[in-house]
């Protein structure tokens, strides 16, 4: 069920890291904690000790600013100003007794989406799904607590939160308790600016969880099970690590059709998933644009599902802004409390999972998650133009280089069929384009195919004869050029007469027999395609 090198021969975190510096605050990198009262087990410290605002274009504007108003309007017909963050307070330190009470809380701090935001699929949790006892400890236990939670949020969340903006590159480090509190209140709708897409917000992703709550898709209640675990695992037990969420910009971009590098160490298999078999490596999110998707709508692939089973992803959504050409997404730390079954339609929420990866020594569990954006195909002939084979590989090179880092101590990247979806992208195009990237950028490949034994077969070959013909990354790139030229460029049906694959093993054959007729050689080489 698998070929190649064998998984465990692979690199992985935190055995092939490099020694961390001492956490501490740059220019380039904001610490919202404590770093000299960081401790193994104890929860970290926020920092600084008072809450600090910023009401401005590079922070994210916060529910408890005092500049977060609400226009009112006063018995004697006046209009004035109120603090959104004191209807808040008192919007949810009500009892709740249904989803009406939920509901109701929400909107006194939206009105503007009174008739707009619905409720069905937390109303259906509640009635339809929940038995009698669940539905007791949610209203109960848990939902107070969210709203506890959410209401500490200046004495959590103390410092000024910098939005990652288009061409930075920068990190953000907060712990997982700081996340949980920016969580509830996303789950209370409470962010400002944050639920028009014509505010300044508009190149960013939906924070606020009100799409989450709407429609009577099944898929949805799955959804707000899988979140409402991960609340009530952080409300009976704080946990105590640090998350680090790091945006990479490049500028420089390989020269791709002179680049020397050979392919390194492959792994491919059918069975298995990027983060249960690929665990301590990069993992890929095949991420939109706008990082985690649909999660808190009605998308279930992929990127959804990571980001539901490992919710403090969600929050990056809160200040990453929509991702360029040459940008990535990097988050380290993150924990996974649900496990899942099915993809899609088929989407359940399957229980608890005990987390029990290591941690390294800023306190972050060894998981790396990468999120980058493919292109999306409408016809399927136009990903092999240059300019676009171009852009996916060096999105997936942003993605998987780290920049002054040596090889060996870099992980090997675990990743599949990116862009292969609902985008349209050829499987067996995405696969060396990833491979070429991860050659470029020192990393081994675990690549899985989801269930596809003929891809696993496809792509091991290809790897194979490309490492034992000596092919470097500039000669493949040259022949993806060829192919577009010589095949994709004047085709006029939807798919080419002669497969990518099919191409690169006849040209690599008929030049080592060129190669081998002027030195006399009485053997002819062979391709793997026609044996």
């Amino acid at each position: 069920k698998w070929l190649g090198t064998p998984i465990a021969e692979l690199r992985r975190m935190p055995m092939c890291g490099a020694p961390l510096p001492h956490l501490k605050p740059s220019p380039n990198h904001s610490v919202l904690i404590r770093t000299d009262l960081l401790r193994e087990w104890e929860v970290p410290v926020p920092y600084p000790t008072k809450y600090k605002d910023a009401w401005d274009e590079t922070n994210v504007k916060m529910p408890c600013s005092d500049k977060n108003l609400y226009p009112v309007e006063n018995e004697d017909g006046s209009s004035g100003l109120q603090s959104r963050w004191e209807l808040i307070q008192a919007a949810l330190q009500i009892q709740f007794s249904s989803s009406l009470d939920v509901r109701e809380s929400i909107l006194r701090y939206n009105v503007t989406h009174v008739k707009k935001w619905d409720f069905t699929a937390l109303n259906l949790l509640c009635t339809e799904v929940l038995d009698y006892s669940e539905v007791e400890h949610l209203f109960g236990s848990i939902l107070p607590d969210m709203g506890q939670l959410a209401l500490r949020l200046p004495k959590l969340c103390t410092q000024p939160i910098p939005l990652l903006k288009l061409k930075m590159n920068h990190s953000i480090t907060m712990s997982q308790e700081q996340i949980a509190c920016l969580l509830a209140n996303a789950f209370f709708c409470t962010f400002p600016r944050r639920n028009s897409r014509k505010s300044e917000y508009s190149n960013y992703p939906e924070i606020n969880f009100n799409r989450l709550f709407e429609g009577s898709l099944h898929t949805k209640t799955e959804k707000l099970k899988t979140v409402l675990c991960y609340f009530r695992r952080v409300l009976e037990k704080t946990p105590t690590g640090l998350v680090t969420f790091t945006r990479q910009s490049l500028t420089n971009i390989p020269k791709w059709e002179s680049c020397k590098a050979h392919l390194t160490r492959l792994h491919v298999t059918c069975e298995g998933t990027i983060e249960t078999h690929g665990n301590g490596m990069l993992q890929v999110d095949f991420a939109n644009r706008f990082v985690g998707g649909g999660v808190t709508g009605s998308g279930l692939v992929q990127e959804e599902i990571r980001f539901l089973i490992n919710p403090e992803l969600i929050v990056s959504r809160l200040f990453t802004e929509a991702l360029d050409h040459t940008e990535c997404l990097i988050i380290t730390g993150v924990e996974q409390y649900s496990n899942y079954s099915g993809y899609a339609d088929s989407y359940r929420w399957s229980g608890i999972h005990v987390d029990e990866t290591p941690r390294d020594n800023w306190q972050r569990r060894c998981t790396e998650i990468v999120a980058i954006d493919a292109l999306k195909y409408r016809r399927f002939l136009e990903q092999f133009h240059p300019e676009k084979m171009r852009r996916e590989l060096n999105k997936a090179y942003c993605g998987f280089v780290c920049p002054g880092v040596k090889s060996c101590h870099l992980s090997a990247v675990a990743t599949g069929n990116w862009g292969c979806g609902a985008f349209g992208g050829d499987t067996r195009l995405k696969a060396l384009l990833q491979m070429m990237a991860a050659a470029e950028a020192g990393r081994d490949v675990a690549y899985f195919t989801f269930g596809d034994k003929d891809l696993m077969t496809d792509i091991h070959r290809m790897h194979s004869f490309l490492t034992q013909k000596d092919i470097t990354v500039g000669t493949i790139y040259g022949l993806l050029e060829q192919y577009y030229s010589t095949v994709c460029k004047n085709c006029h049906t939807s798919r080419p007469e002669q497969s990518l694959y099919n191409f690169i093993y006849n040209k690599i054959a008929s030049y080592s027999e060129s190669t081998d007729s002027e030195e006399d050689s009485t053997k002819p080489a062979t391709s793997p395609e026609n044996n």
